[in-house]
């Protein structure tokens, strides 16, 4: 064959596109993000929907201090794909930001700053220091902005909402005053959560739980009196009761000791001047601690096996049985101080540890005050506000913090010789934490502001909320919300700070019984939400009062301001009234709250507790849900590990593109695990999304929808947007069902394996060779418009970034955002007949592939192209591929495919579901095309082949 006279290049349909191969995410997201701005992308995306039906995130708003962590990462791009899904739905998907202003950490942070600036917080007034944490939690709210912006989350930030501005704290106070008015409001003397650091009451969800390990003592009370009268066999003998405790020292304010009525309970002779009364079921575990010379070893036989238990060595030692009711009433001299206690019944004591009798302070315990107020015991808390010991417990404890009066309160025990077991026995156990400063807690009584758990049913209307009106996703945050409502104690809602807002309340100077009244609540909110909440305290409160208010318990008229502010649990929980019940396109339930799982004890559930008590019902409609983030081992980041990844790293490394797809691809119900090689991983499926995008827009560059796009579709190209078609239906299911790791999955399933490893590998002859306007070229272009565009619009919740780039690359008429188009529909069921004869045919294709792998292998043939395939079928198998013997070359990418009658000899077996096939890999017959280079018999007496000489006319 003669060379050709005629360079063909350039009558070939190669593909262009000015759509880059690489992403430059660090670079190009800014200049996205510029004209997002500049368009105002946001309101037009709402306003484009203005008959859609509404959707609402509520957002939970992340603290205004500090930088952002991964997990804020995780949060804002959850509810930033959500939302932008449900406007390229239909809906009016609004979404505004928030931030929580208020509370301590804010208060440190000032306080902090002061000091490096050597200024006395003492020197500043009132409303000094209030501007001063004003001015900081704006400081990071727009830090934090600036940062959630460039992760390239949508929303109304120029508009976000605050708890810091007058009309939030001004709704707060009447959401307060609406509790008040239900008389669901009032001051207690209860225990309740204490930080000893930050001085301040503690609501249940600032709560964490973590290893301590404190005292264990056995303390031996004496009973008052010879018990012999009531037990014959106790006569002339002193008796103790005997308590276990791990908080020595609450010893001081022990008031009671408590028996179960149900349990058994011995008199034990410990020695000959000691008899000891515990819980029969836990005479072992006390003997073990304080006389393990009691009780020795007994094989014990059981069922078909023996095992060891320990077992009295003197069982005569027993003197007397008591059950629980019989014990209540007795009397004890307290260890240290000249009063006497009694034996009360309390359910709350079980076997579970120490010895059945629980030592009881009303003012150190839940239960033990429950006990107190049902006996009439005062609630005595001897801990002053600073966690040190105050003058009633006298002068060897007095002023002594609590922690460490233990060793103190230990040695006087020792002293009395009440102590039972060794003086250095300890135990490792959970313990309550702050969350703030992660320092041990402790439980004190003092006057706080509450909202009643069973006044006017609030418990009874959260827990039917949370069984009939929301939607929990994961489905056990059901059962885990539920669990905390059933349980939970009287809301402590006030706080002894100074930066949140204030509780609206005034008390009597004669008696100092309160004054609550909505009425004055209502006045206070509307000076508030002229002049923030400094107004209440600034302003003489007979402003606020009614005209001739006096005490209702002494007729006094003299008052003065309730100085205690709001929990920031209660600022957060009044945000849908604050918001979402005030803006344009919100209402009131929201369709969504979707926040951690910590906020199942958190905003979750002081939302809830606030809606039901206003409204009766939720705020919210859905719950959703996500985990934790932690590295790529599934351990909790630390600085101090030197395992955490932030927001900004990955983005100047990677592009805020790639964190997208990692909170994408992560399944949210668990903890999400991040690290540099689950980065590097994301990294890749990136570029197989963009690639396979560029692909589909290079093969676009003359074709124009309106004009080119065909109805008639070639019978592979129709099976390629039968594919779309089901993979467009399940991403729009996955996106329903918040599954957006399915979306990820299922994206880059079918770009890798529908369409690069198929479809596309088999229209490149077509696309490059056939005639540029002919009916075959243009039906491909047609199918992969289609799949280009409806890529590019399914993605755009998730890569948001490269999705706005490539809908400027499409050809044909566009609107101004891809954010303003129509998630596609899967129109038009698949074609099973169709379907199920690609699915064959390609059956066939991925057993013949390896086959021409392995001749290239061997040098028998370079490309594909120069080979042939000569194929014996029979049965299905034959009928399958006499029916598309035309498209056979086209499928297996070679020059020729021969069906013959018998088995070639060298054939190779592969089977396939509709029978076996006998393949040979042969060269090629005929000469190459220059032009497509196709090896075809007419090439040579011409100097392309037939298909080529049509496509160059």
């Amino acid at each position: 064959m003669t060379a050709p006279t005629k360079d063909y290049k350039a009558t070939l349909n190669l593909p262009q596109t000015e759509f880059p191969m690489k992403g430059n995410l660090a670079q190009l997201e800014p200049k996205t993000l510029e004209r997002w701005d500049a368009q105002g992308l946001f309101a037009k995306v709402v306003d484009a929907r203005p008959d859609g039906k509404r959707f609402v995130l509520h957002d939970g708003p992340p603290y205004a201090n500090g930088r952002l962590h991964a997990g804020h990462a995780l949060n804002k791009i959850l509810k930033d794909i959500v939302v932008k899904f449900k406007a390229l739905t239909g809906h009016r998907a609004d979404y505004v930001p928030g931030w929580d202003c208020h509370g301590l950490p804010i208060e440190q942070a000032v306080e902090k700053r002061l000091r490096e600036n050597k200024v006395d917080r003492a020197s500043l007034s009132r409303d000094e220091f209030l501007q001063k944490c004003r001015e900081y939690a704006l400081e990071f709210i727009d830090v934090q902005r600036e940062q959630f912006k460039r992760m390239g989350v949508l929303g109304r930030w120029a508009d976000p909402y605050r708890t810091l501005t007058f009309d939030y704290e001004a709704q707060e106070i009447r959401e307060l005053a609406k509790f008040a008015a239900q008389g669901s409001l009032f001051r207690k003397k209860k225990p309740v959560y204490w930080c000893l650091t930050d001085a301040t009451a503690l609501a249940e969800a600032e709560v964490e739980y973590d290893d301590h390990t404190s005292p264990s003592v056995y303390v031996a009370f004496s009973a008052k009196g010879d018990l012999g009268a009531k037990f014959s066999a106790l006569q002339g003998k002193p008796v103790d009761f005997v308590i276990w405790t791990t908080t020595p020292w609450t010893l001081p304010a022990n008031l009671a000791i408590c028996a179960n009525p149900k349990l058994e309970y011995v008199f034990y002779a410990l020695n000959e001047k000691r008899t000891v009364c515990v819980a029969k079921g836990l005479l072992p575990r006390f003997l073990e601690a304080c006389a393990a010379d009691h009780l020795k070893v007994k094989q014990v036989a059981a069922a078909d096996t023996t095992f060891d238990a320990a077992v009295l060595v003197d069982p005569t030692r027993v003197l007397a049985y008591a059950t629980g009711e019989e014990l209540a009433g007795l009397e004890y001299s307290h260890v240290f101080y000249p009063r006497t206690g009694k034996v009360l019944l309390g359910d709350h004591v079980t076997l579970d540890a120490g010895t059945g009798l629980v030592h009881t302070a009303p003012g150190h315990g839940t239960e033990d005050y429950e006990v107190g107020l049902a006996h009439g015991l005062e609630v005595y808390n001897p801990v002053r506000h600073d966690g040190k010991y105050d003058d009633s417990v006298g002068e060897r404890l007095a002023g002594t913090p609590v922690f460490e009066a233990n060793p103190k309160v230990i040695a006087w025990l020792v002293e009395l010789g009440v102590l039972l077991n060794p003086a250095t026995d300890t135990l490792k156990h959970s313990y309550p934490h702050c969350w703030r400063c992660h320092r041990p807690i402790i439980f004190r009584a003092t006057p706080q502001w509450f909202i009643g758990m069973e006044k006017n049913g609030l418990r009874e209307k959260a827990l039917a909320a949370i069984d009939h009106q929301v939607k929990w996703v994961p489905a056990w945050g059901r059962d885990r919300i539920r669990g905390m409502l059933e349980t939970r104690p009287d809301w402590c809602i006030s706080r002894q700070r100074t930066w949140g807002v204030p509780i609206p309340i005034a008390l009597c100077e004669g008696c100092d019984e309160p004054h609550v009244d909505a009425g004055l609540m209502g006045r206070v909110a509307d000076a508030v939400e002229k002049e923030g909440a400094g107004v209440w305290y600034r302003t003489p409160v007979e402003q606020f009062l009614a005209p001739g208010a006096k005490c209702a318990k002494c007729g006094k008229s003299a008052f003065r301001r309730e100085t205690d502010i709001l929990d920031v649990w209660f600022d957060s929980a009044c945000s849908y009234a604050a918001v979402a019940a005030k803006r344009p396109n919100m209402s009131v339930p929201v369709d969504l709250y979707l926040e951690g799982s910590d906020q199942h004890r958190g905003w979750f559930h002081s939302s809830l507790l606030v809606g039901a008590g206003t409204m009766g019902k939720a705020p919210y409609q859905t719950c959703l849900t996500h985990g934790f983030v932690v590295d790529g081992n599934g351990n909790k980041m630390s600085k101090s590990l030197g395992n955490t990844v932030g927001p900004e790293e990955i983005i100047k490394q990677h592009g805020a593109e790639v964190m997208r797809l990692w909170v994408a691809s992560s399944d949210y119900r668990d903890d999400v695990r991040l690290s540099k090689p689950i980065l590097e991983s994301l990294s890749d499926s990136y570029r197989k999304v963009r690639n396979t995008i560029r692909y589909a827009l290079s093969n676009l560059y003359d074709f124009d929808p309106a004009k080119h796009a065909v109805a008639a579709l070639q019978p592979l190209d129709a099976w390629a947007l039968s594919r779309h078609q089901q993979l467009v239906a399940r991403v729009r299911a996955a996106y329903e069902a918040f599954e957006f790791h399915t979306v990820h999955h299922a994206v880059i399933d079918y770009c890798a394996a529908d369409l690069s490893a198929v479809y596309f590998d088999i229209l490149k002859d077509k696309l490059y060779t056939l005639r540029k306007d002919g009916p075959e070229r243009r039906s491909a272009q047609t199918v992969l418009y289609r799949v280009a565009k409806e890529l590019i619009v399914v993605l755009a919740p998730i890569m948001s970034f490269t999705c706005e780039e490539a809908y400027g690359f499409l050809p044909g008429a566009k609107l101004e955002s891809v954010f303003l188009e129509n998630f596609p529909g899967a129109d038009g069921a698949r074609p099973s007949v169709l379907a199920e004869t690609y699915d064959a045919l390609f059956q066939v294709r991925a057993g013949v592939l390896p086959l021409l792998e392995a001749a290239r292998q061997k040098k028998a043939i370079g490309k594909s192209l120069e080979a042939k395939l000569v194929v014996f079928a029979d049965g299905a198998t034959r009928a399958l591929l006499d029916n598309h013997r035309a498209e056979l070359p086209e499928l297996f990418i070679v020059s020729g495919v021969e069906l013959v009658n018998a088995a070639p000899e060298g054939a190779t077996a592969v089977t396939v579901p509709t029978g076996t096939l006998q393949v040979l890999v042969a060269p090629a017959e005929g000469n190459k095309c220059p032009r497509c280079w196709r090896f075809q018999p007419e090439v040579g007496a011409q100097e392309l082949c037939g298909r080529c000489t049509e496509a160059v006319r």
